[in-house]
């Protein structure tokens, strides 16, 4: 899915981490936080299958659990976990 220009929206993160994250993108070549967080969203977006909510039906995609913990390192990574 190829991403378009669009209008952009607002999403609210803890100070905290926001600060963490301006620690984190500090000489690496990000312009902002914001550049770093949809960098960091799109690849995370980019990957073809989905976490299901709880109840879904049973043809949802899943994450494999290699997935899954690599998804958990990279949260941890940015402070929340």
């Amino acid at each position: 899915m190829p991403w378009k220009r669009e209008s952009k929206v607002t999403i609210k993160i803890p100070r905290p981490l926001y600060r963490r994250l301006q620690q984190i993108i500090e000489g690496s070549g990000f312009d902002s936080v914001t550049d770093f967080v949809v960098y960091v969203l799109r690849d995370l977006a980019s990957g073809r299958e989905v976490v299901p909510k709880p109840g879904a039906g049973q043809d949802a995609e899943t994450f494999t659990a290699q997935e899954l913990e690599k998804v958990r390192k990279r949260l941890k990574g940015l402070g929340y976990l």
